[in-house]
């Protein structure tokens, strides 16, 4: 495999639902042992919370399952990042909306909805947590554990077969 894959996730502020999806995407990533190979990064569509650590609920709920969000820190997508990544997927309409009209024109990366990957939710937009209770993000962890082994597969199926 000489290219490495790069996915991006996005939603309103980058600390409760993308920075969930990278930090369960990238512990599926490490025990498929493609880490060297798939990029993984996580942004908001607004500047809310540049620089912040994630959501402490969001944090919570995911170390119950196993996933490590303390290194993560919210940042604003770019209109670089859709030549700097593979996959731009956003966490619900608004944002997928948002991230269309930013698009650049020659972009070969077109943002797409993240749970167009889920195999056991028909649901395709990730509910936003952030003004509910701990049911919230635990909901969250439902979908984008089923949906990060959807796009895994995608990618393996992808880049990485015969």
């Amino acid at each position: 495999m000489s290219k490495e894959i790069s996915v991006l996730f996005v939603c309103m502020g980058n600390i409760c639902r993308s920075p969930t999806a990278e930090a369960v995407f990238r512990h599926y990533v490490e025990n498929a042992g493609l880490s060297e190979y798939i990029l993984i990064d996580s942004a908001g569509t607004h500047d809310y919370h540049v620089g912040d650590a994630p959501d402490t609920r969001a944090q919570r709920a995911a170390q119950q399952r196993g996933y490590d969000m303390s290194k993560l820190r919210g940042r604003q997508v770019e209109v670089g990042d859709f030549r700097r990544f593979d996959y731009v997927l956003a966490m619900d309409g608004a944002n997928l909306a948002i991230l269309q009209r930013i698009t650049p024109r020659d972009s070969t990366t077109q943002p797409r909805l993240f749970l167009e990957y889920a195999r056991h939710h028909r649901e395709r937009e990730v509910p936003d947590p952030y003004y509910g209770g701990t049911d919230g993000f635990e909901q969250v962890l439902d979908m984008v554990e089923d949906a990060v082994q959807g796009l895994l597969e995608d990618i393996r199926q992808q880049y990485f077969s015969a």
